[in-house]
């Protein structure tokens, strides 16, 4: 039952996005144009009007879509943790483009880009062949024939830069159910948001610079840069929003965005002038394309404010020798996540506004009631909390330091743990990129103290390090390491910039400063981390916006401006009235969230209480001979692959790799070179996971 429940689903998925798709197809075509106008002809005389028909075409199935894929996700995610055994891993995710200009593309990537740059360069076409053969000059300019045509390729560029921004949100939603399905975390989809959002500046210039070409050709600038007009395109508003777009991008570029992350991250919220300034631009019926991305983008920040309230706090903190911090929050203990997943952190004494993710170190299977992080000091706000932690431990003589709270959005991550169902398990980490790891590795170690039964018999993990102070990073999961025999854990550690030739991974382990745990009071709050709800609720408060924002729309139309009555009032009343109804539904939805959670927490949200948390006695040395470390040099991902593939034939391995663009490449290089020729039943199958742990 539940299988056939769980075709059913996808065939429905499968069906609303595949007829999403020949919409935008069919769209430039004179077929869909004559059709269309007779279809809002007949809407125009209902009940619905042409509003209600282009929310149901343009904007409902992308809704849709993300509705089934929330209940799609809530069901698979209570039927995973019941299933066990080991599983075929088939995975489409291996790399067959390394490029250090582009990054690494899978064979997905390379087919869903090439039909996106398919799909731009045939609306392009059919709108400017449309245009060429009914060339009917534009009197007022009086323009010649080829002033006509670039016009209209500028003006048909405009169109592209759409079909990008009405994609451009999608990739951002932290919990969106879209990517989740197909099994793309949200640290890896913000590289679709960067591609799309440089493509509809390339577009959304060209489609200026043309127009203000042509304009300063007839010396018309001045005479139509400022119109505001009552019908039709209004271009101040297009002008303001391309300015407001250009600094938005430009201020996200990776030079700009890593040295001022600040500047960065406030001028990003200029989104929402943009949008506002888009709308009055384009009008109503090119902005129900963009809507979909704009209703699910605001419904995930509303959800994500609730779920960060009530704020928790820092239960304690391990001040690392590696100029790093171990961080860690009291959390519910019904709250569960998967290895891998995100955290993001605000903490109000540092500023009010930033949010900064981080990988999860604990697992859930093990610390119910505490969840941590491990953060490096790498930039303004990671040295402000570094040097804040390190002030409280100097500065105060106390045993436990001033309550310090903090705000935490998700965990996000995998909806299962099926990527862990590998025969065996190759990990490669470059410095701070071994913390998604560390989840890993407690997780199986759980597993594995239980049942042997679907999780990976051999695990060896890569760790390559600057300095050997470094591999303090380790701590977490130093158990695991140090009990081989049970647990099958091969480490080989990589100091770069060291030579200490002959010295033993026990030396350096004993070499390294003891850390000290930082407790610190709790009286500020007494909540643990309760999480997101559960995916069925989201998919309950999405539909409650969308019917919400339908029906304030048919209301406005039939009651503040009756039907015979639009075409006398200016196009931007008719603008601000769709901001209305949007700015209903999000209340709507919002009030539903606030209901929902705090039913959830009448019904038992525990408090936190300090009697909760295990205390963890140091471990007694064991034997380290089994493990390697190597100074001055990296390590030759080929002849580790060749190792694994002659130790290994014919098991399917999974490659998880975590850490500089540059390393990331060399392994997808090797994984990719070691898959040639595994027609051969012998010859093991890698599988080519790349996990990112900065954004």
């Amino acid at each position: 039952m539940t299988k056939m429940l769980f075709l059913l689903l996808k065939l429905l998925m499968l069906f609303i996005f595949v007829g999403w798709i020949c919409l935008w197809v069919l769209k430039p075509t004179e077929f869909w144009t004559r059709k269309w106008k007779k279809a809002e002809e007949k809407a125009s005389a209902s009940v619905f009007g042409y509003n209600g028909l282009d929310f149901i075409v343009y904007t409902f199935p992308v809704i849709a879509l993300a509705i089934t894929g929330y209940i799609y996700l809530g069901l698979k995610q209570r039927e995973s943790r019941n299933r066990q055994g080991r599983r075929k891993i088939v995975s489409f995710s291996g790399p067959l483009i390394v490029n250090k200009y582009i990054g690494i593309l899978s064979g997905i990537q390379i087919l869903g880009s090439s039909l996106f740059i398919i799909f731009l360069i045939w609306t392009f076409y059919v709108r400017i062949s449309n245009d060429f053969k009914k060339m009917t000059p534009i009197k007022s300019l009086k323009l010649s024939l080829w002033q006509y045509k670039m016009l209209r390729m500028a003006t048909r560029c405009g169109l592209l830069a759409e079909a990008c921004l009405a994609l451009l949100l999608l990739p951002v939603l932290r919990g969106m159910s879209i990517f989740r399905v197909l099994g793309i975390q949200f640290e890896a989809s913000v590289r679709y948001h960067i591609w799309l959002g440089t493509s509809m500046m390339f577009f959304a210039t060209l489609h200026g610079a043309g127009t203000f070409f042509i304009w300063g050709i007839k010396h018309r600038i001045q005479d139509e840069m400022w119109k505001w007009q009552k019908k039709g395109r209004i271009y101040l508003a297009g002008e303001m929003a391309l300015i407001t777009a250009l600094v938005i991008w430009i201020t996200a570029l990776p030079q700009i965005r890593r040295k001022w992350f600040e500047v960065f991250y406030y001028t990003h919220h200029l989104y929402i002038p943009f949008l506002v300034l888009f709308l009055f631009h384009g009008g109503d019926r090119h902005f129900y394309m963009v809507f979909p991305g704009v209703l699910l983008f605001a419904l995930d920040k509303l959800l994500r404010i609730i779920e960060s309230r009530p704020e928790t706090c820092i239960l304690s903190a391990r001040i690392l020798p590696c100029k790093a911090v171990e961080l860690t929050f009291p959390k519910d203990p019904r709250l569960r996540y998967t290895p891998t997943s995100v955290i993001f952190l605000k903490i109000p004494s540092i500023s009010k506004f930033q949010w900064h993710p981080f990988s999860i170190t604990s697992s859930s299977s093990v610390e119910d009631h505490t969840m941590s992080i491990v953060v490096k000091s790498d930039g303004q706000w990671t040295n402000s909390l570094y040097d804040n932690i390190v002030r409280a431990e100097v500065d105060s003589e106390e045993d436990r330091r001033e309550c310090i709270p903090i705000a935490l959005e998700g965990p996000y991550g995998p909806v299962s743990s099926e990527f862990l169902r590998y025969d065996n398990l190759l990990l490669v980490a470059g410095g701070i990129g071994v913390t998604p790891f560390l989840s890993i590795l407690k997780e199986i170690s759980c597993n594995l103290s239980n049942t042997r039964n679907g999780y990976p018999d051999r695990i060896q993990l890569i760790y390559t390090i600057k300095n050997s102070q470094d591999i303090c990073l380790l701590n977490p999961i130093l158990p695991q390491l140090l009990d081989i025999e049970q647990f099958h854990i091969k480490l080989k550690v990589f100091v770069t910039r060291e030579n200490q030739i002959g010295t033993t991974l026990r030396e350096v382990l004993n070499d390294i400063p003891h850390t000290q745990t930082t407790n610190f009071s709790t009286k500020c709050t007494n909540y643990a981390s309760y999480g997101s709800e559960r995916l069925e609720w989201t998919a309950v408060i999405t539909s409650v916006s969308s019917i919400t924002f339908l029906l304030s729309l048919l209301c406005f139309n039939h009651f503040i401006i009756p039907p015979g009555e639009k075409q006398k009032n200016p196009s931007s009343v008719i603008d601000i009235l769709l901001m209305c109804s949007f700015i209903i539904a999000i209340i709507f939805g919002t009030s539903t969230a606030i209901i929902i959670r705090r039913r959830r927490l009448k019904k038992g949200l525990q408090s936190f209480s300090d009697k909760s948390v295990k205390k963890s006695s140091p471990e007694t040395s064991r034997d380290l001979d089994e493990h390697e470390i190597h100074f001055e040099g990296r390590p030759n991902f080929q002849d580790i692959f060749s190792d694994f593939a002659s130790e290994y034939r014919g098991s399917d391995i999974g490659v998880l790799v975590c850490g500089p663009e540059g390393m990331k490449e060399c392994v997808a290089s090797a994984c990719r070179l070691s898959s040639q020729g595994n027609s051969q039943e012998k010859k093991p199958h890698f599988s080519f996971h790349s996990l990112n742990f900065t954004l």
